[in-house]
């Protein structure tokens, strides 16, 4: 049974039929000589050596993991040959700074490859991708002599990065952590402290690691407002470029997890390290936000992405499984796919991915537009679209995948439960997405108690508009997918409107209530999407199957998936009260 089969006809779809990017490149500065087809055929090589050759070492490198051994990480058998045959093709600097040596492609590019490469082997994908957003963070607050000694081999992927923010005392309250920064007379800093979760924090794969490290110099006030981030690599660099020293830290344990085993995920040591200060003192938690918020769009896409590898799986075994007879009597032994309720898992795990790739893809547009647009207003608003969608990205997305996982697992019956069949594994892999940038619940409160808020409710709105726009332009033939959106938009609409106003007067509210919108917030952004996919579908159903099908799979969304909203509603409308009463009896 083959293992995954990268999506392209379906990315090929997105990017010609639904969002044009063949109009959408003409109009972004260094865009221009980007279109469907070339994008298209970029993916189509990214995802054939994805699924040849990093989607192998999947299965085996669980089983493997990644072990210590005299202080040294060696990661399974393949991954380090497979990860210099992926940054010899080109696949790390895919929307890399062109200064730097990157290729400088489109946002939406990197996302749907990220898509592929985290269906093809997540433990893998985390090694380029915390490299991507160190880079990230590099290139918009370090200074150029910083960026010109790091940025080029980082992008190239000869060098790798990794980003060390959690401590024992200090998860998601990063105010609490102690690491300490001394400064030195050549202008460097001595780092002092130990790190926990730190993904990717060595490996045997050669080059150097640059870590990025919170840490707190002397005179740094207390909580986050006296945090600094500092640039530390595992070998100091020399003046002509190549590796010095071996840097002042160590890794003193490997964290023994329930997924991702093939990744190192390192207890770090920092012994008076050497590092160099990126950006300003005490400003580095804004530094490290812009790489944390690129790392948790990434770690949507890693939920997308198990969830369509596990969908893959199941859909094949449930057409090649004979068990049971048809619900008429007729045939005495049947694919399950022949059973409603198998069905009926398969499209509910198929009718999230194909409109989280949607809105993925929408979100990685806007991303270029903020950059690219000429218009300061414009790139401002693309860039308040980015803000509010980046958490209903990260948590629904991982939810969602999570979830698709398990009911792929489920379709497989005792098969899902055997290592053999890979389902367990998607199931504790996509676990940890969940948890890791940010826990879901974090998310949530940041969609909840931030981005309603900002510039008096502007970022929703103007969302808001984006949608309304689409649903009254959706063509008459699918006014049967349209219609229960619009019901489920206008449901949203008043939710957001009564937490806004319940919030101003309870702060209890909003942690009430988080979890419920954000997940209300998904669906009927996931039911705008099948209405512009739907839309752009409608009138080829003559040309290919495949069109019909995605027009089914929309209505199956809208009658059987949507209607979440509604219970999620009268959640929402219960607020704060029922939790409030029960904690002095139930804890």
């Amino acid at each position: 049974m083959s293992d995954y089969t990268p999506p392209i006809d379906d990315i090929s779809f997105l990017l010609s039929e639904v969002f044009d990017i063949d109009a959408l490149g003409a109009s972004l500065p260094g865009f221009s000589e980007v279109n469907a087809a070339f994008a298209t055929s970029v993916l189509e090589e990214a995802g054939r050596f994805f699924a040849e050759t990093i989607q192998p070492l999947n299965l085996p490198g669980d089983e493997e993991g990644s072990r210590l051994v005299d202080g040294e990480v060696h990661t399974p058998k393949g991954f380090a040959e497979a990860y210099r045959a992926f940054a010899e093709a080109g696949w790390s600097g895919l929307s890399g700074d062109p200064a730097y040596g990157g290729q400088g492609l489109p946002r939406a590019l990197q996302i749907l490859a990220d898509e592929m490469l985290s269906a093809s082997n997540l433990s893998f994908g985390l090694f380029p991708g915390l490299t991507r957003g160190a880079t990230e963070a590099i290139g918009h607050h370090a200074s150029d002599e910083l960026k010109a000694a790091y940025l080029p081999k980082m992008i190239s992927g000869e060098w790798t990065g990794a980003m060390a923010l959690t401590e024992a005392g200090a998860g998601t309250d990063l105010g609490l952590l102690k690491t300490q920064a001394e400064p030195q007379a050549d202008g460097s800093y001595k780092i002092t402290g130990s790190k926990i979760f730190i993904s990717s924090g060595d490996h045997d794969f050669g080059g150097n690691i640059i870590h990025l490290v919170l840490a707190r110099l002397p005179d740094a006030p207390k909580g986050v407002k006296g945090i600094s981030l500092f640039l530390a690599p595992k070998f100091l660099v020399n003046a002509d470029g190549s590796l010095g020293a071996r840097n002042s830290f160590s890794v003193g344990s490997l964290e023994k997890k329930m997924g991702i085993h093939a990744q190192p995920t390192c207890v770090m040591n920092y012994d008076g390290a050497t590092g160099w200060l990126v950006g300003q003192p005490n400003k580095g938690l804004s530094a490290m936000f812009t790489m944390m918020n690129a790392e948790r769009l990434f770690v949507g896409i890693q939920g997308l992405g198990i969830a369509d590898a596990a969908y893959q799986k199941a859909a094949r075994y449930a057409r090649e499984r004979l068990q049971g007879r048809s619900a008429d009597g007729s045939q005495p032994l049947v694919p399950i796919i022949a059973h409603a309720d198998v069905r009926k898992m398969l499209l509910t795990v198929r009718s999230f991915v194909e409109a989280a790739r949607g809105l993925a893809v929408w979100t990685a547009l806007e991303m270029d537009k903020a950059v690219q647009l000429e218009d300061p207003q414009a790139r401002a608003v693309a860039d308040g679209n980015v803000a509010l969608l980046t958490p209903v990205i990260k948590a629904a997305f991982t939810d969602f995948g999570f979830e698709g996982a398990v009911l792929a697992q489920q379709v497989f019956g005792g098969h899902g439960y055997i290592r053999e069949w890979g389902l367990e594994q998607f199931v504790r892999d996509a676990r940890i997405a969940q948890i890791y940038e940010g826990t879901n619940g974090v998310q949530a409160h940041d969609l909840a108690g931030r981005k309603l808020s900002i510039d008096g409710g502007a970022l929703p709105q103007h969302f808001f508009g984006l949608v309304a726009a689409d649903l009254d332009a959706a063509p008459a033939d699918i006014a049967d997918i349209a219609a229960p959106v619009r019901e489920a938009f206008d449901t949203l609409k008043r939710a957001t409107e009564r937490l806004r106003a319940e919030a101003a007067k309870d702060p209890e509210e909003t942690g009430a209530a988080a979890t419920d919108y954000l997940r209300l917030f998904a669906l009927v952004s996931l039911g705008w999407m099948w209405v512009r996919i739907a839309g752009a579908a409608a009138g080829k159903t003559g040309e290919s199957e495949r069109h019909r099908h995605r027009l089914a799979v929309a209505r199956f969304f809208v009658a059987r998936v949507l209607p979440q909203v509604y219970g999620l509603d009268r959640a929402l409308q219960a607020g704060a009260a029922p939790i409030t009463a029960l904690e002095q009896d139930a804890f």
